[in-house]
């Protein structure tokens, strides 16, 4: 259980465990800010009314397309908040992308596209609700649920999660901490594997068309950008070093195989081969027009190429994944067929 504490004359004074005048607060708190649960997404309804079911109060999208029921425990015993949110995940998996779209727009009066756009600068993904999650927003869990929720999460895939809100008080003054039961991330990792093939081992990178990001600089200097900030660049810090990838760029198709020899760092920190900066090798708008702002600064990844095809030679053929992401996994076997092969690799990304 959290504590927090007050450093007073050099000792530890305990700030006593308080509740909030109102409940309600907490909704507001997580529908302007999921980071608070742990969640990387946008919320597309509240208080989505169920026929005969009760009412969902944060129905929240993730940046691959995966609703996120998010229900607070209010004064519902622990087992009973799962069973309901078990019983909504049964409704939400019924939704077909077409069904998110009018949600969508039915709860906040504006297009999906628009609010996807707004958050991650992107459109949303042509195909949604391929993978479903919960988060229950409580103030505590009792033993018993807390080890349901680990079994079905851990043993089962099931994509289920608690955030826990402690209010604290001390001197007049209120405080309020969150964590999640489980990692979040990893979560949603167990929740979509039950819906697709196994991970291929390959991660897919891009950098937007040829008139943003010139395929030449990328190959002649190793690296990926993306510009607009960490939020945009997000995928690219999920990167390591010795990861895998496949290059695609956005109306042309796949140029490149590689493997990650940099982790992610501002583009102005970013030396090429030569030692030199690589905003001083290519001095491109992308890199340099928004400065140090971390809002929307680029940052780059540093990428030891393999093999690489000019444009002309891209790799495609229709139906290839593609994705609007910058970074994600490839999951699609009969496009990791293509690229190994074409590319002139084994199975295990060996030239």
């Amino acid at each position: 259980m959290s504590e927090l504490f007050r450093i007073e004359n050099g000792a530890l004074v305990r700030a006593a465990r308080s509740r909030l005048a109102n409940e309600v607060m907490i909704q507001d708190w997580v529908r302007d800010n999921l980071g608070l649960v742990g969640i990387n997404g946008v919320i597309i309804g509240r208080e989505v009314t169920i026929a005969n079911r009760g009412r969902i109060d944060l129905l929240a999208m993730d940046k691959d397309g995966s609703l996120i029921i998010i229900e607070l425990k209010r004064d519902r015993t622990p087992r009973e908040i799962v069973a309901q949110v078990l019983d909504y995940a049964s409704w939400v998996v019924s939704l077909s992308t077409r069904d998110v779209h009018a949600l969508c727009l039915e709860k906040t009066g504006r297009t999906l596209d628009e609010v996807y756009r707004e958050r991650f600068s992107v459109p949303p993904p042509d195909t949604l609700n391929a993978s479903h999650q919960m988060m229950i927003v409580a103030g505590s869990m009792d033993e018993t649920t807390t080890r349901i929720i680990e079994y079905l999460s851990e043993v089962h895939g099931v994509g289920i999660n608690v955030a826990f809100f402690n209010v604290f008080e001390d001197q007049g003054v209120q405080w309020l901490s969150t964590d999640t039961l489980l990692e979040q991330e990893e979560v949603a990792e167990r929740a979509t594997r039950n819906t697709r093939a196994p991970w291929s081992g390959y991660w897919y990178l891009t950098a937007g068309a040829e008139s943003d990001v010139p395929w030449e600089d990328l190959r002649r200097h190793g690296y990926v950008v993306a510009s607009g900030g960490k939020w945009y660049s997000d995928g690219l810090a999920r990167l390591k070093v010795g990861d895998r990838v496949f290059f695609y760029q956005k109306n042309t198709g796949y140029l490149g195989h590689g493997v990650v020899r940099s982790e992610m760092q501002p583009a102005d920190d970013f030396l090429i081969a030569d030692g030199r900066p690589l905003v001083e090798a290519v001095p491109r708008g992308y890199f340099t027009e928004f400065g140090n702002d971390p809002e929307k600064r680029a940052y780059v990844i540093g990428i030891d190429w393999k093999k690489t095809v000019d444009r002309s030679n891209a790799k495609t053929y229709a139906g290839i994944f593609a994705n609007q992401n910058i970074a994600c996994k490839i999951y699609d076997e009969k496009t990791v067929e293509f690229l190994v092969r074409e590319f002139g690799l084994d199975r295990e990304g060996e030239d």
